[in-house]
């Protein structure tokens, strides 16, 4: 390997190591001290439980392991925001699994915690694929009860949402495997199937400190609303196990017998090593994130070996549109192209840069893989559109109107991989997160933002100027200087991959040689999923 891609290759190998240790931290809960008085309680850890339940636990793909990260410090943190989703095969079945970590304030919901139950329930619902809840939990986090109790996005929604999956089909299971209380009482039992573990499994509206207070009864917790209660008194739960293990077994056994319905049908052939070595991936993107590369020897890396066929190969060079195979699974990719390209006018167009005529390429692109029923895959490293007048003149807003309308209105699955840059428009136009991908993840150096930080960072001393009063011209000069620099700082802290995947903006961020099977195995989810609805672009047409 070249010096150059070794250097290459050293960077984003240490980008992944850092938030590699930050994962590794975040799965130890709320430390091993934790983890150890759980044990003690006859209580599998959340991971552990996870580990228990699927076929395999190294297939797995976890949601937002880096989800609250560095927020609610003034509470001792919450990592992975006290709760772990995962999509994982259960009986052979694709599902999502959601488990309260007990370790992390007594599995207690942050506001992040909400947001994150949310997204899985989002990835349920889009795919059509069960979902299991593994319940241990004190319920809402009273100092923060009200960023998550009221607005249309917080807790609430997760009932609305079990009620409308439940009338979608989507089967609920869920294990009330610790504490259930208050309005969390209703997540179990709005499921369609409701397993309560012996001794260690609680559900009730009030607890008996509560009760007591509330209207002078005295009553134990396990009396009022353990496991023999609700399964031989009230009926509230459908089955009462022993411990743990026993709980997983009865999942695995219920999800087993569940029966086939009809699948998308996209197509899948016999899967394909990519025509380059995949751990070699790591040296396709330069060191310094604003210079030129060609996106074709990443593809290289990725894709089936010698299944690109490339639509409009000459014209918008600017976006590669292709379709290929991902291990054996049909796709249409559109990629953006980041090296300087000449375009058949004699042009030279920068990379990263949508132009117009890459923007009709991808809008007519996404219509036939819509027409053919071809997942789309997004490989984002854009700058966003281009500007100047002549771009203006030739209506640059049109045709990015129209590519971001086929975005918009594709009914096949979508998948968005942000490999570098992921900066205004151009983050819309190539399926970021407001446009519903079915996962959205990223590479560790990748950065979302408006714009780049020094260009925010020179709009931002403009404003900052022209407030100012004028003064010696020197010192002036030193103070913009000094503030340029910090502005640009405190932008770019917030335009880091870590901060948008606290933030739950990417789903996940992922070592570069694990793109295939992120793709691969959502892809086999969303076949769960048919169409309900036809490709349409409404007045925006092609």
């Amino acid at each position: 390997m070249k010096l150059e891609e070794e250097k290459n290759k050293d960077a984003i190998k240490m980008a992944w190591a850092t938030l590699e240790a930050k994962v590794r931290k975040n799965k130890l809960g709320g430390g091993k001290d934790r983890l150890k008085k759980l044990e003690e309680k006859g209580k599998l850890s959340a991971r552990k439980r996870i580990n228990l339940l699927v076929d395999n636990p190294d297939e797995v793909l976890e949601i937002g392991v880096l989800a609250a990260e560095n927020m609610y410090s003034e509470y001792g943190g919450c990592p992975s925001a006290g709760v772990v989703v995962v999509i994982g095969k259960v009986a052979g079945k694709s599902c999502v699994i959601v488990a309260n970590d007990a370790t992390v304030k007594a599995g207690a919901w942050f506001p992040m915690t909400a947001k994150k139950n949310l997204r899985a329930q989002e990835i349920a619902m889009q795919n059509r694929i069960p979902i299991i809840y593994l319940v241990d939990s004190a319920g809402i986090f009273l100092p923060l009860q009200d960023q998550i109790f009221a607005d249309k996005e917080d807790f609430g929604r997760i009932f609305r949402n079990n009620a409308r999956m439940s009338s979608m089909g989507i089967l609920q299971i869920a294990a009330i495997m610790g504490s259930c209380v208050a309005g969390g009482a209703y997540l179990p039992i709005m499921s369609d199937e409701s397993i309560i573990v012996e001794k260690t499994g609680s559900i009730f509206l009030a607890g008996s400190y509560l009760v007591k207070a509330a209207i002078g009864e005295d009553i134990d917790n396990e009396t009022l609303g353990g496991a023999d209660t609700h399964s031989g008194i009230s009926g509230v739960t459908d089955y009462k196990v022993k411990d743990d293990e026993a709980a997983l077994n009865k999942i695995r056994s219920l999800v087993d017998k569940i029966g086939y319905r009809p699948k998308a049908g996209f197509k899948r052939s016999e899967p394909q090593l990519p025509s380059a070595p995949l751990d070699e991936i790591y040296g396709c993107l330069p060191k310094v994130r604003n210079q030129p590369y060609d996106t074709y020897k990443l593809l290289e890396h990725l894709v089936d070996a010698n299944s690109m066929d490339e639509y409009k190969k000459e014209y918008g060079q600017t976006l590669i549109t292709s379709y290929a195979k991902i291990d054996g699974w049909s796709v249409g990719i559109v990629a953006n192209q980041r090296k300087i390209v000449k375009s058949k006018t004699g042009e030279m167009q920068f990379g990263g840069v949508i132009y117009g005529d890459a923007a009709d390429k991808a809008t007519r692109f996404i219509a036939n893989c819509n027409q053919r029923n071809i997942p789309l895959l997004f490989l984002q490293d854009v700058t966003g559109f281009m500007v100047g007048s002549k771009a203006e003149h030739g209506g640059i807003i049109k045709d990015g109107a129209k590519m971001v309308n086929a975005v918009a209105n594709s009914v096949v699955p979508k998948f968005t991989v942000v490999v570098g840059n992921s900066f205004g428009a151009g983050n819309y136009a190539m399926c970021g997160r407001s446009f519903d991908p079915r996962f959205m993840v990223a590479w560790p150096t990748a950065k979302i933002a408006v714009m780049g930080g020094v260009q925010a960072s020179n709009v931002l001393l403009q404003i900052e100027k022209a407030t100012s009063k004028k003064g010696d011209k020197k010192v002036q000069a030193q103070k913009e200087e000094d503030l340029k620099k910090e502005i640009q700082s405190r932008y770019e802290e917030k335009t880091e991959i870590l901060y948008a995947a606290s933030q739950l903006w990417v789903d996940a961020v992922i070592d570069p040689v694990e793109t295939r099977k992120w793709i691969s195995t959502g892809i086999e989810a969303a076949d769960e999923s048919p169409a309900e609805e036809k490709f349409n672009m409404g007045v925006l047409q092609v």
